[in-house]
């Protein structure tokens, strides 16, 4: 079960309390969404959500109790293994013992579209400055947002000066201009780079540009090209490389990936987690969120690698199998994510 199919159990849970009577709610009452995470300090399990929290004043409950009334219905829940009600309300969930195996078959099945939502979605327009940071983080953005079922349009308020970075970054813009009045657009405004970042190249410049929060202002440096751990860019990528590599080597030695339980909680969690960070880097118009996620996966998947394939005269077991789908797994949401950044993936590093 994914962090979205959790989110979508813990709502109709909520939606059948209602139903029961449990839960005087009004129809505008009833949450569009529930956030679920992974349990902070003093939680338990799997995730967590703080929803009892959110309806306790529409509901005239304390939070406390609307927790305890949702917690059979989130029981009776395929996939759901036990709730525990921690805190002033927080529902903590573990889920079966199934559930990473699911969430490495689902991630398998929707490839590098896997956190993406279908269309569907609003026309979004976003506007931002000539300068190259801008311009990157926008064309991120939008394809971000695109990722979430938005149409979008790009404009700059000014065409490019000179240089040739457009070109050298990949990036595109829809139109040029200031937008009118009534165009409803989003600013993109990151703080400029101070320095010109072509001597970068596509890769490591759109990175440099990228992995800063917006407000900070990013190092043009060439600490973005050494090949060492050092490196966030080249741990990321390399992870990636590594995770190709070991498919073509099971290849091989005669086997192939079948999803199943490797124990590996934490890299799960990680991968889990990657549909949330691409809808909250899409909503907060924040590519930053995506790199530091990306780096949280390869560093979670990097010591699990040494894992997969089997030493000495060790034939290839089930767990070899389903150690192998996890590092495919996590391959995939690195290859994923590094396209939205517009980076390139390499398969050997």
């Amino acid at each position: 079960m994914t962090p979205v199919e959790l989110s979508r159990t813990v709502l109709r849970a909520v939606r059948r309390a209602v139903d029961d009577g449990e839960l005087r709610l009004a129809p505008a009452g009833l949450p569009e969404r529930v956030v679920v995470t992974p349990p902070g300090a003093g939680g338990w399990g799997d995730y967590a959500t703080n929803v009892a929290l959110q309806l306790a004043r529409p509901a005239g409950q304390p939070p406390l109790r609307v927790a305890e009334i949702l917690r059979p219905h989130l029981l009776g829940s395929d996939g759901v293994d036990d709730v525990v009600v921690t805190g002033p309300g927080f529902l903590n969930i573990r889920l079966r013992d199934t559930a990473a195996t699911d969430l490495v078959a689902e991630i398998l099945r929707r490839g590098p579209r896997y956190g993406f939502r279908d269309g569907g979605g609003d026309v979004r327009r976003l506007t931002c400055p000539g300068d190259v940071r801008a311009v990157v983080v926008m064309d991120v953005v939008g394809r971000l947002m695109r990722a979430q079922g938005n149409d979008v349009r790009t404009r700059c308020r000014a065409p490019e000066g000179g240089g040739g970075w457009a070109e050298v970054f990949g990036v595109r813009v829809d139109s040029y201009g200031e937008p009118g009045d009534a165009d409803g657009s989003l600013d993109v405004r990151p703080v400029p780079a101070l320095g010109d970042p072509l001597p970068l190249g596509r890769d490591a410049g759109r990175w440099a540009l990228l992995h800063p929060a917006g407000h900070d202002r990013p190092q043009l440096d060439a600490g973005h090209l050494v090949q060492r751990e050092s490196n966030p860019l080249f741990r990321v990528r390399y992870a990636h490389a590594r995770c190709r590599g070991l498919r073509r080597n099971a290849v091989d030695l005669g086997f192939s990936a079948r999803a199943g339980e490797t124990g590996d909680v934490a890299l799960a969690a990680v991968l889990a987690d990657h549909p949330r960070v691409l809808e909250r880097a899409a909503a907060t118009r924040a590519p930053d969120r995506l790199t530091r996620h990306l780096v949280a996966v390869a560093d979670a998947t990097l010591p699990f690698l040494a894992t997969v394939l089997p030493r000495g005269g060790e034939k290839p077991s089930a767990a070899h199998r389903a150690r192998l789908a996890l590092a495919e797994a996590a391959g995939t949401v690195l290859a994923g994510g590094l396209s939205l950044l517009g980076i390139d993936a390499p398969e050997h590093l």
